[in-house]
């Protein structure tokens, strides 16, 4: 697979909306979908709907469009979602038991396999079908587990400290869902995860819309 550039980080954001507007059209029956029909639906432009699919390698026939499966197969393969990717959470609290009972994860790859907490109320329960283990048996679980990435729910005071600890333990990959930018070594992927800039957006368009 070609080398994921940073310019293409905004095209890799959009291409799941993309999946599951073609994932609905399969599922009437199409074998074939435009750009056009794919950007009404999510309110862009047809030019950059055709841009961003090209980076999967499937090209459009005129008045035609995309294949539909080939297409399909074409983003899980780019997104890598036709791997299997093994996860554990940090933090076993109201957003770890969403995040652990999100049932899109499964479909593109995804598998919460266990949570890990230092609240002994959740050590030994199960959540969403998910095991909880305490912290500090991270070193010996991991490797059972077979987990490569750690989703970090914790509170922000403890998040530098977790994240060193899940290092320390094998795991290679952190999304972070606290607001503290992590310090890890090279070689260690982190993708944050800011849930207030996403309802900062929300905020000034409803200010907007509303003439506030």
């Amino acid at each position: 697979m070609r080398s994921i550039k940073l310019a293409s980080l905004p095209t890799i954001k959009r291409l799941p909306s993309y999946l599951h507007v073609i994932e609905n059209v399969q599922k009437e029956g199409h074998q074939f979908i435009s750009g056009t029909v794919i950007a009404e639906e999510l309110d862009l432009e047809p030019i950059q709907v055709r841009k961003d699919l090209a980076i999967t390698g499937i090209v459009g026939r005129p008045r035609i469009g995309f294949p539909v499966e080939e297409l399909i197969d074409a983003i899980y393969r780019f997104l890598h979602w036709d791997h299997q990717h093994r996860a554990i959470v940090v933090g076993a609290g109201s957003l770890a038991t969403a995040l652990m009972g999100y049932p899109e994860f499964t479909r593109r790859g995804l598998s919460i396999v266990a949570g890990f907490d230092v609240d002994q109320s959740k050590i030994g329960s199960v959540i969403n079908g998910k095991p909880v283990y305490a912290i500090d048996e991270i070193d010996a679980r991991l490797p059972t587990l077979a987990a490569s990435i750690a989703v970090l729910t914790v509170p922000s005071s403890s998040a530098q400290d977790v994240a060193e600890r899940v290092i320390a333990a094998g795991i290679t990959a952190i999304w972070n869902f606290t607001n503290v930018k992590l310090k890890v070594p090279d070689g260690i992927i982190v993708q944050k995860e800011d849930l207030s800039s996403g309802y900062a957006v929300l905020s000034v368009k409803i200010r907007t819309v509303n003439g506030e």
